[in-house]
């Protein structure tokens, strides 16, 4: 859908900020509505929608249980 939004989700993605969920939120409501930017009438609703969106992605990210995934550290990743 849209090629500047990228994988978020460990292992592909080992350390995640708020400002990659937000952007990738934003790129989404962006294709969505179909605005760039927004006219000033409809700035209220795109921010509420691209809230919305980075907290479902947030939680989605959270609850995710990727499978290996301790299979995939390092033997030495526990050691003292």
């Amino acid at each position: 859908m849209c090629r500047s939004i990228k994988t978020l989700r460990p292992p592909a993605t080992p350390e995640v900020h708020d400002e990659d969920i937000r952007a990738a939120a934003l790129q989404y409501v962006r294709k969505v509505s179909g605005f760039h930017a927004p006219a000033a009438h409809n700035r209220e609703v795109f921010d509420q929608a691209v809230d919305a969106v980075t907290a479902a992605t947030r939680e989605l990210l959270g609850g995710l249980q990727i499978r290996g995934s301790a299979a995939r550290r390092s033997p030495h990743a526990d050691a003292p």
